[in-house]
């Protein structure tokens, strides 16, 4: 019997098979045990068959790559990447194939080894050995045995890694940029998702940026922050990317491209290149002050109008709105973190004029567009803040930051 025909046989067979309501909790147990030990033998196969299909160029031939064809016959992203290492590692490996191929190790235990073995291999400056291969796979493979968990194997990877680039005359890991890496996913809800794994020194700017940017800040009537250490961080990253996309010139609009897509006839439903829909909410803050482009097209995706540049503060008004604001005029940041904002939205043809704008810091920003805050301008020719009634159900004015020292009654609000 050919592999395809046997594999079918078994498909069918465990297709026939069906768990009884009346099943005890000993036989229960027994069947998930050989149900797991078979989930590996399969993952195991999987990861073998997707090496001979990279062999084989089947994917090639077909104008794309193996994890492409992977995903096409149902595997989820995650999944292909990992069958398309393991498949490509487990020849090179065949001490932990055979562990694999017996069952006795998960195919996500499997990829952490097959990672921690490239990872130590990235940090070696020759060519690892056979035997040192094969030490560092048994040493994983008893860190498994042990009970690790495949992180944990992965921290032990990465000190295995450290020990033989000290021997081999490689650099310590905490010096390496070679082996920096950034990743990103889009979450299915539309959010995402940033893991890094950074050198001493850039870490270290990190953390310098992020403790500097994410300081707690009083709210407006001096009760204290009320965003999280998490939330504060995120800010505080945003806070980066508009500093950058600015270039050193805290005036200038920020130069980053977003790329927004608006049809004509549901403007709801417009969407944010990269990420998908976006709400109207976001969209009038979008147009406040990051260089967006915005498309109008028809039912047929043909672009009918570009958006107008007159939506961005130029520098002068920028400048302007320093003078006269200060900073965020909600919770004191500095101007260079701001971004300036229309108190008529621009899509709701407001003008881009100093009586017409004001700064708010990203967090803050969202607050005016999302939280319920409002922002209006005073008879004094400054901004004030109107907050939810969750803060204070009579709505009471709120003086700019840069002003708060004043009374309510001292100027005609």
């Amino acid at each position: 019997m050919d592999t395809a025909s046997g594999l079918t046989t078994l498909l069918d067979r465990a297709r026939e098979l069906r768990i009884p309501s009346d099943i005890t909790g000993d036989d229960a147990l027994t069947a998930m045990r050989a149900l797991l030990v078979l989930r590996n033998v399969v993952d195991y196969l999987a990861a073998t068959v997707a090496g001979a299909l990279d062999a084989l160029g089947v994917a090639t031939a077909q104008g794309r790559t193996l994890r492409e064809l992977l995903i096409s016959l149902g595997c989820a992203p995650a999944v292909a990447a990992r069958l398309v290492r393991v498949g490509a590692a487990l020849p090179l490996l065949p001490t932990l194939a055979a562990h694999a191929g017996d069952g006795a190790i998960s195919g996500e235990h499997v990829d952490a080894i097959v990672k921690g073995i490239n990872h130590i291999r990235a940090r070696s400056p020759d060519p690892v050995s056979d035997e040192a291969r094969f030490q560092q796979v048994s040493d994983l493979l008893g860190q498994f045995f042990s009970g690790a968990t495949p992180a944990e194997i992965g921290a032990r990877a990465r000190r295995l890694g450290n020990r033989h680039a000290a021997a081999t005359g490689g650099l310590p890991a905490a010096e390496d940029r070679s082996i920096n890496t950034v990743d990103h996913r889009v979450t299915s809800d539309g959010r995402v998702q940033v893991r890094a794994d950074l050198d001493a020194e850039v870490g270290a700017k990190y953390i310098a940026a992020m403790e500097e940017l994410s300081a707690p800040r009083p709210e407006p009537d001096g009760t204290p922050d009320a965003r999280s250490a998490g939330r504060r961080r995120a800010d505080a990253l945003e806070a980066v990317l508009d500093i950058a996309a600015r270039g050193g010139d805290i005036a200038s609009a920020p130069r980053t491209q977003l790329l927004v897509t608006v049809p004509a006839d549901t403007p709801d439903l417009a969407e944010l290149e990269f990420m998908g829909s976006i709400s109207t909410m976001t969209l009038d803050r979008l147009t406040c002050d990051t260089t967006v482009t915005t498309v109008i097209v028809d039912g047929e995706q043909v672009p009918l109008d570009m958006g107008r540049d007159k939506r961005l503060f130029p520098a002068h008004l920028r400048k302007a709105l320093y003078l006269r604001d200060g900073g965020c005029i909600k919770c004191g940041a500095p101007p260079g973190r701001t971004h300036a904002h229309h108190i008529v939205h621009w899509t709701h043809d407001g003008e881009t004029s100093v009586s017409n704008g004001c700064l708010l810091c990203p967090a803050c920003h969202a607050n005016i567009h999302h939280d319920g805050w409002d922002v209006v301008m005073g008879l004094d020719k400054h901004p004030w803040l109107i907050p939810p009634t969750s803060v204070d159900r009579q709505r009471r004015p709120i003086p700019a930051y840069n002003r708060r020292t004043m009374r309510l009654d001292h100027v005609a609000a």
